[in-house]
């Protein structure tokens, strides 16, 4: 197939857009679905509001051992996919016993800095195509490949040719970005950073620093600010996280600089800021065309990177404040404020995944250069949460 190369052009309806004209999507502030919601498949959220103070179970660790892992995907059955940052290799990982096999490796991931394989993802129809995704950074940029995975192929040799449907998201030694997920729109969502490039952030004709919506592959789709642009939204400095709750809303986690980490609620062609605002402007008040956070935590806290929601809360791994957050949420609004479990106790926390029946994996982050591993490290962690 032709490769899709990125090129972003946006006119001046976007500017609409970030006055809160959206194209389709979901407002923040409102109950609404996100777009492409209609015949989702996904549970109705719970009548009653999560309570507030909540509780986290470490109930078994599944696997350790692991070598800079990033990227998490959830297999139909409850299995895991687990990237490694720095060698660019996936495995799976079995959730009854933490078994672990090698599927292969992507070709052209470049390690370095903030970058490698990051990101993965399974197709939103797996059962019929058995495709995964990956997000990755190569020489020359960051891309997103598929790959048929077939697990009746020997160890190590179970994934297919890498078929890129993105290309030409900007590299950069940090904020690379990197998560990409599969929304209940059956649609590709990827957030990227900026690159230390503070300006790619506000600059439409960049993917960086932005949230993107594709086809699976990677065509932008009805509903995007532009028709034809994947640019979904604005703004960002290093989006790590993506996730959607009850409401099939999308909620993004976002890297600060030296002030503000913040939890967005995501809408097609809101602008959230960055570099010309970091967290809540005036206390919260808005203003100036750019979205508040719905939260937002000092630095040393947090460092957001995965996001989950699991019963009734937005959870949010933190790696330099290594702890895990919950936001409990009644709609679009904390119902309390966020609070923070396990701190310390694991380390920098890089993914968290809700698993089917509402409990979370947790991925530490300890071998990426910048924690200090103990023994067993890299590891997932089985939590029981409220």
């Amino acid at each position: 197939m032709q490769h899709r190369s990125l090129t972003v052009v946006l006119t001046a309806a976007s500017l609409l857009l970030a006055a809160g004209c959206s194209a389709g999507g979901a407002q923040p502030g409102k109950d609404g679905p996100s777009p492409g919601a209609k015949g989702s498949a996904r549970p109705g959220p719970s009548s009653s509001a999560p309570p507030a103070t909540g509780s986290v179970q470490v109930t078994g660790t599944l696997a350790t051992g692991l070598d800079s892992p990033w990227g998490v995907a959830l297999l139909p059955g409850g299995d895991l996919l687990v990237g490694s940052r720095d060698t660019g290799r996936i495995y799976r990982i079995a959730a009854d016993d933490g078994r672990k096999t090698a599927l292969g490796s992507v070709p052209g991931v470049s390690p370095g800095g903030e970058g490698g394989l990051l990101g993965l993802a399974v197709s939103a129809t797996f059962g019929a195509d058995h495709q995964v995704y990956a997000y990755f950074t190569t020489e020359s940029d960051n891309r997103i490949a598929r790959m048929i995975y077939d697990a009746k192929r020997p160890a190590g040799d179970q994934l297919g040719a890498p078929d890129t449907v993105l290309r030409g998201i900007p590299k950069g030694h940090i904020h690379n970005g990197g998560r990409i997920a599969f929304g209940p729109d059956k649609m590709l969502y990827a957030g990227t950073g900026e690159t230390g490039d503070k300006g790619l952030a506000q600059d439409k004709e960049s993917p960086a620093g932005k949230i993107l919506r594709m086809t699976p592959d990677g065509e932008p789709v009805h509903g995007n600010p532009e028709a034809d642009s994947v640019v979904y939204d604005y703004g960002h400095r290093n989006v790590q996280g993506l996730a959607w709750d009850g409401h099939d809303r999308l909620w993004a986690s976002e890297f600060g600089q030296d002030t503000w980490d913040e939890l967005n609620l995501i809408a097609s062609g809101r602008n959230y800021g960055w570099p010309e605002r970091e967290g809540k402007a005036d206390g919260g008040a808005g203003g100036s065309g750019f979205t508040d956070p719905v939260a937002q935590w000092k630095t040393s806290d947090a460092s957001p990177s995965g996001i989950a929601y699991a019963k009734g809360s937005v959870w949010m791994a933190g790696l330099r404040g290594e702890r895990l957050w919950r936001i409990p949420l009644d709609g679009t609004k904390p119902v309390a404020a966020p609070r923070a479990f396990l701190k310390g106790t694991y380390g920098r926390l890089r993914t968290v995944v809700a698993a089917e029946d509402g409990s979370l994996w947790l991925v530490t982050g300890n071998t990426d250069g910048r924690g200090e591993p103990h023994k067993g490290d890299d590891r997932i962690l089985h939590l029981k949460v409220t």
